[in-house]
């Protein structure tokens, strides 16, 4: 019995499914955090939507819109929205900024089909949008699929005009033609880029023509006046618009035992919601929590947006001005819990993971020590302290977890925003819910890898 003992305590840690874990009442505290998600999947398909919701849910939680300036004592919360496509949550805590912060990030952006800024045109007696994609979508799951549009439009005198056309019973709902199969011979002989071109990926609207018309592109014509007796669009508004073209599909349950969630955008809507709801259930914490719900990361992080910009800065220098505090001194004590899904495993594809790295569905949040590719490239490389730091955490707040790792050291694992957060001297770490099909339009994730990524999130809030 002695020598058994030793053999365990000396053996890497063992994953195990929750179900085998979890109490009776910790699954029912599951099922209805799930619940909470499935719904914030199904409000929030682009960033802007995904934003709103967040900001509704944190009203509901006594959130206020930010006040620059204001001396915020701790336990007060507020939120500030960045352009409509970026949230900031805070919780003030005890402790002075100068003793750092906990901060959480998670992207709200997802992989997804965007219309050209003049995409409107008709060919063969009907009319198409032309597209382009955005992120790394593979664009043959993306046919013959029902989708919906979603987006705003800016028209000429000023006023943004919410759009969302797909989703509703009574909606039409729109697709991208495949080949008909006996006609696919040669499409399947060709590499799957090559078989589905973006510049094919053009969405039908329709065939009938404007009636008494006898002008050119008819069909055109009828679209551009269905548009404007409902929205009041004329062609040129396209200029102004951001119009994003999502499944049509809701969140579902999936499996017999549904111990799974499919939708679009979980990655890394599934992360955000953790974190989202972790922050909502904070009362009066240590030290302040900042939970950043970023745009972005598909494309790089770039652009005003994106965890690249300076807004981080901007935002929690307006903090520590109203106490004095250099920004740079709460930057060097602060911990960032940067959290991002990870593919899970795929038995059917054994071959493309190493049995010692892989990450199981089930068996809890994922936590990455580096998300390097190529050796050492672009790596944050969490030192031993941290994940010590992180075990303990989630060890003491009864968090199922494993460990991610790349098979190929080539290809790197895990998050991106890590490293851009990394360069304001924040000690930084990765952890995140694996999931399957990622990029896909239908998205899978455990029930039990969603809900315990929420209580690692509020495990290091705590500490």
């Amino acid at each position: 019995m002695k020598d058994r003992k030793l053999r365990e305590s000396i053996l890497s840690r063992e994953k195990k499914s929750g179900f085998d874990v979890l109490s009776p009442e910790e699954l029912r505290n599951m099922e209805a955090y799930c619940d909470g998600y499935k719904k914030y999947l199904n409000a929030g398909k682009t960033e802007r939507e995904a934003a709103a919701e967040a900001v509704r849910l944190a009203e509901e939680a006594g959130f206020t819109s930010w006040e620059r300036g204001h001396d915020y004592r701790p336990g007060e919360k507020f939120y500030y929205v960045d352009r409509e496509k970026r949230v900031f949550l805070t919780v003030m805590g005890k402790k002075s900024l100068a003793e750092g912060i906990n901060l959480t990030a998670a992207h709200i952006d997802a992989p997804r089909i965007d219309l050209k800024a003049t995409p409107l045109y008709e060919a063969g007696e009907m009319a198409f949008f032309k597209t382009q994609h955005y992120g790394g979508i593979r664009r043959y799951q993306w046919m013959n699929l029902p989708l919906a549009f979603h987006g705003v439009v800016v028209r000429q005198d000023g006023t943004k005009i919410p759009v969302t056309i797909g989703e509703d019973p009574d909606d039409p709902q729109f697709v991208i033609c495949d080949l008909v199969s006996a006609m696919a011979g040669k499409q399947q002989e060709v590499s799957l880029a090559d078989a589905f071109p973006s510049e094919s990926m053009n969405i039908l609207l329709g065939h009938r023509p404007m009636a008494d018309d006898d002008g050119a592109d008819r069909v055109k014509m009828e679209v551009l006046r269905l548009l404007y007796e409902r929205y009041g669009i004329e062609e040129e508004d396209f200029i102004s618009a951001e119009i994003e073209v999502v499944p049509a599909l809701n969140a579902r349950d999936v499996g017999f035992d549904r111990s799974f969630i499919g939708g679009y955008g979980q990655d890394d809507r599934v992360c955000a919601y953790a974190i989202l709801k972790a922050t909502l259930e904070l009362g009066k914490p240590d030290r302040t929590a900042v939970c950043l719900l970023e745009d972005k990361e598909e494309v790089g992080s770039t652009g005003v947006t994106g965890s690249q910009s300076e807004s981080l800065e901007w935002f929690l220098n307006s903090l520590c001005k109203v106490q004095n505090v250099d920004l740079y001194d709460c930057f060097a004590k602060s911990f960032f819990l940067s959290t991002d899904v990870t593919g899970g495993y795929d038995p059917h594809n054994a071959a493309l993971r190493d049995a010692s790295c892989i990450t199981r569905c089930g068996c809890g949040t994922a936590i990455s020590k580096n998300v390097a590719r190529a050796g050492a490239s672009g790596t944050t490389d969490a030192s031993a302290e941290v994940m010590d730091f992180v075990r303990e955490s989630f060890n003491e707040g009864g968090v199922l977890w494993q460990i991610r790792s790349p098979k190929d050291a080539m290809k790197g694992a895990g998050g991106t925003l890590s490293k851009f957060i990394a360069t304001r001297n924040i000690e930084t770490i990765d952890v995140g819910v694996p999931i399957l099909s990622m990029h896909s339009p239908f998205e899978i994730t455990s029930k039990i890898d969603c809900y315990m990524t929420y209580k690692g999130t509020k495990a290091i809030y705590k500490r």
